[in-house]
C-alpha cells in the first residue's frame, strides 16, 4: 500500500453536521409517539356498562324496538366473514347508557332481517394497519407542524449565524450611475488632491517607477452636506474600478468579534477585485479614540478598529486596495488611525466660495427648467454659507414653489422665496391682533433702522417683515455682499447693538419691553463672550479663558475645570456686560434721534408686512419709500377657485336680492 493511500485511510472521518438525518433522534420520537398510542387506547371509553350478547339477543331486540343505532363491521378470518355488532339500547330505567357487543357469522337471512329494522347499517371492514394509521395521524400533523416552526427556524438561524461575520459592503455599480468628476463642483482643491489616485488607479507604473508609493488612506474631513460621498464616488468613477461603500455603523454589533469578522471579510472582498476603492462613510462610528468614555471604552468598537488597523498597516497589507472615508468629525478619530500608512493623507472640504456656489448652481440646474431672467451668479453672491447640499434644496424648493404657482419655469422670485424658506423659515400666517402686529412692526423696526444708521456695507439689510417665520414673529434679514471670514472690532459691536435695537424700540414707543428680544439678547451675550474670552477683544488683554470645557465623550476629562480664578469670573461678567450695556445705550440714542424715520417704518411694516431693504435705506436718506413695492398677486389653483366660488355666489345673490322684496335676505348654501 502506498503513503498516499495510508495517508487517506487513516485521515478521520468529517462529523456529521446538524443538518443530517440522525437515526437516534428518530427512534426517540417514534418510541414516544407509541407509548402516546398505548395510553390512548388503554382509556376508558366511556361506553359502559357494556353487555356481550349473542347474534340472536341483538336480533331479537332490534325486531322489538329496543335497540337506538348499530353498527355492523364484517372483519375477514379464515376465509369467511366474521361480523362485529355493537349498538346502544334506547333510554331505560337506568341512569346510564347501555351499550351491547356481540361477535359472530352472520347469515344472509339474519343480516337482512337486522338491516330491516333501520337501526344498523354495514361500515367497512377494518384493518389493524387502518386503526394505527388514523390513530397516528394527529400526532404526525403535529409533529410536522412543530418541525417546520422550530427545528427549520434553527437551521436558518445557524446558517444565518455563519453569514453574521460576512461584510455589508454594497458594490456601487457604476453602469447603471456613474458620477464623475463633472459631477462635482465648488471643491477644486479637494478634486486636485484624489485625482492622483485616480491616476495611481490608471496606471501605477507611473508612480511605482520613480518609488512613489500612493496613499492607502484618503479621510475627507468637511461639514454635513459639501459631497464628501459624492466626491468618493466621482473617484471611482474616473478611475473605472470596482467601488464598495459601507457605513460605519454596519461593523458595530452586540457581539463582541463581529466587527472585526466583517473588516476582514470586507478586505478579502477588495482583494479579489484589486484594483479597488472601498469607501467607509461615517468612519468617526467605529474609529473613535480607544479607552475613551465613561465606561473606559467599547470592546466590540475597539476590536473592530485594531482589526481595521492591522488590514490597513499591518504585517499582511493589501496591495491595491485604497480606502476613503468621510467624516465631519477628526477630533475623535483615534491617532494610529491617523498615522502615515493608513490615513496618511487628509483632504478638507470646506464651505463652498462664491465662484463653487456658482458651480454647484450649475450642476444642480441641469435638470431643472430656469427662466432666462435668472442669473446663477447672483443667486450664488445672495448665498453665503450654504453648502452643496443647501444648494441643491434650494433649487428643488424653488421648482416646488413655481409647481405650486404653476408656473413653466423657475423664476428669481422662486429662488428667493426658497432661499428665505431655508434660511429663516416658512412663512406662516397665523391670526395675530392689531396689538401684536404693533409691537411686532416696531421691534423690526428699531432693528433695521439701527442697522441702516451703523451699517459699513459689509451687511446690507435684505428684508424685514412682520410676518412669522420659523419660530419668530418677525424677521429682519440681512445677506452679506461676500463671504465673511473675519470680524473686525467695530463690526461685532455693531452686531450687538443692532441686535439691541427692538428692545429699545418697545421702549421708547410702547413704554414696555417684552419677551420678543430673548434671542436677541442670546446671541448677543454669546458673542460677547466670544470677545472677551476667545478673542481678546476687551479690557482683559489677549488671554484665552474660555478653555474650560470638558469632553467626557473622549474620557479626557470627567470632572469640569476652569483654568482661571474666580476674581477673573468676575471681570469676565463685568465687561461682558460693559460691552452690551454700551450698545444698548448706543441704540437708544439712535433710535431716540430718528424717531420719525422709526414711526415710517413701522407704519410701512403695518401696511404692507415686508419691506426690502433698499426702502428702509430710502426712508433714512429721504424720509420716504420711492421705489415702487412689490406685492405678491399670484394664487395657487385652489385660492383662485375659492375666489371664484365666492364671486359667483355674490353674483347670485345680488340676482336673487333684485327680485324679491325690499329687506327680505336671500337664502343661500
Amino acid at each position: 500500500m502506498s503513503e498516499e493511500k495510508k495517508v487517506s485511510k487513516n485521515k478521520p472521518l468529517k462529523k456529521s453536521s446538524p443538518d443530517r438525518f440522525q437515526p437516534k433522534v428518530m427512534l426517540i420520537w417514534i418510541g414516544i409517539i407509541l407509548a402516546i398510542v398505548v395510553l390512548f387506547s388503554l382509556t376508558d371509553t366511556g361506553k359502559k356498562p357494556v353487555n356481550e350478547w349473542t347474534i340472536h339477543q341483538v336480533i331479537t331486540a332490534a325486531e322489538e324496538g329496543l335497540v337506538e343505532k348499530g353498527s355492523i363491521k364484517s372483519e375477514p378470518s379464515g376465509g369467511a366473514n366474521w361480523n362485529h355488532i355493537e349498538g346502544k339500547l334506547k333510554n331505560t330505567d337506568s341512569e346510564e347508557d347501555v351499550y351491547f357487543i356481540a361477535k359472530g357469522r352472520l347469515t344472509d337471512d339474519n343480516l337482512e332481517r337486522l338491516q330491516n329494522t333501520g337501526y344498523f347499517h354495514e361500515t367497512p371492514a377494518s384493518t389493524l394497519l387502518t386503526e394505527v394509521l388514523l390513530t397516528l395521524l394527529p400526532f404526525v400533523i403535529i409533529i410536522c407542524v412543530l418541525y417546520f416552526l422550530f427545528v427549520r427556524q434553527l437551521k436558518m438561524a445557524g446558517r444565518g449565524a455563519m453569514s453574521f461575520g460576512k461584510s455589508r459592503a454594497k458594490m456601487l455599480m457604476q453602469d447603471k450611475e456613474k458620477v464623475n468628476f463633472s459631477n462635482v463642483a465648488g471643491c477644486d482643491e479637494a478634486k486636485e488632491e484624489v485625482r492622483e489616485i485616480v491616476d495611481f488607479l490608471k496606471d501605477p507604473k507611473k508612480f511605482q517607477v520613480i518609488g512613489g508609493r500612493i496613499p492607502k488612506g484618503v479621510l475627507l474631513v468637511g461639514a454635513p452636506g459639501t459631497g464628501k460621498t459624492l466626491l468618493a464616488r466621482s473617484v471611482a468613477g474616473e478611475a473605472d474600478v470596482p467601488f464598495y461603500s459601507i457605513s460605519g455603523s454596519d461593523f458595530v454589533e452586540m457581539f463582541v468579534g463581529v466587527g472585526a469578522s466583517r473588516v476582514r471579510d470586507m478586505f478579502e472582498q477588495g482583494k479579489k477585485n484589486a484594483p479597488c476603492i472601498i469607501f467607509i462613510d461615517e468612519i468617526d462610528a467605529v474609529g473613535r479614540q480607544r479607552g475613551a468614555g465613561l465606561g473606559g471604552g467599547n470592546d466590540e468598537r475597539e476590536q473592530t478598529l485594531n482589526s481595521l488597523l492591522v488590514e490597513m498597516d499591518g504585517f499582511d497589507a493589501h496591495e491595491g486596495i485604497i480606502i476613503i472615508a468621510a467624516t465631519n468629525r477628526p477630533d475623535v478619530l483615534d491617532s494610529a488611525l491617523l498615522r502615515p500608512g493608513r490615513f496618511d493623507r487628509q483632504v478638507m472640504i470646506d464651505l463652498p466660495d462664491v465662484n463653487g456656489r456658482e458651480g454647484i448652481l450649475q450642476v444642480h440646474s441641469r435638470k431643472i427648467q430656469i427662466a432666462d431672467e435668472v442669473e446663477l451668479k447672483n443667486v450664488a453672491r445672495n448665498t453665503p454659507g450654504f453648502s452643496g447640499a443647501d444648494l441643491e434644496n434650494l433649487l428643488n424648493e424653488a421648482a416646488l414653489h413655481a409647481a405650486r404657482y404653476n408656473k413653466d419655469k423657475v423664476d428669481m422670485h422662486d429662488i428667493d422665496e426658497a432661499r428665505d424658506k431655508i434660511a429663516f423659515g416658512r412663512e406662516r400666517r397665523r391670526l395675530m391682533d392689531d396689538e401684536d402686529k404693533k409691537i411686532s412692526a416696531y421691534h423690526e423696526a428699531g432693528h433695521a433702522l439701527v442697522q441702516a444708521l451703523i451699517d459699513d456695507g459689509r451687511l446690507p439689510i435684505h428684508k424685514v417683515t412682520i410676518i412669522p417665520r420659523g419660530q419668530s414673529l418677525g424677521s429682519t434679514m440681512f445677506m452679506p455682499k461676500k463671504d465673511i471670514l473675519n470680524y473686525a472690532y467695530k463690526q461685532l459691536l455693531n452686531q450687538i447693538c443692532c441686535s439691541m435695537g427692538g428692545r429699545v424700540a418697545e421702549e421708547i414707543v410702547l413704554g414696555d419691553i417684552t419677551n420678543g428680544a430673548s434671542g436677541d439678547i442670546k446671541m448677543a451675550t454669546k458673542m460677547a463672550r466670544h470677545m472677551v474670552c476667545d478673542w481678546g477683544m476687551s479690557e482683559l488683554g489677549p488671554v484665552a479663558l474660555g478653555e474650560n470645557q470638558d469632553h467626557v465623550f473622549l474620557g479626557k476629562e470627567i470632572t469640569r475645570t476652569q483654568n482661571y480664578s474666580e476674581n477673573t469670573s468676575q471681570k469676565i461678567d463685568k465687561e461682558i456686560s460693559n460691552l452690551i450695556e454700551t450698545q444698548l445705550k448706543r441704540a437708544k440714542d439712535l433710535l431716540t434721534e430718528n424717531r420719525d424715520k422709526l414711526e415710517i417704518i413701522a407704519q410701512a411694516l403695518l401696511e404692507h408686512e415686508t419691506l426690502e431693504g433698499k426702502h428702509i435705506y430710502e426712508i433714512v436718506k429721504f424720509n420716504e419709500i420711492r421705489s415702487p413695492i412689490f406685492q405678491q398677486k399670484i394664487l395657487p389653483m385652489a385660492d383662485e377657485e375659492m375666489i371664484a366660488a365666492e364671486e359667483s355666489k355674490s353674483a347670485a345673490k345680488e340676482d336673487i336680492e333684485e327680485e324679491l322684496p325690499p329687506g327680505t335676505e336671500p337664502a343661500l348654501a
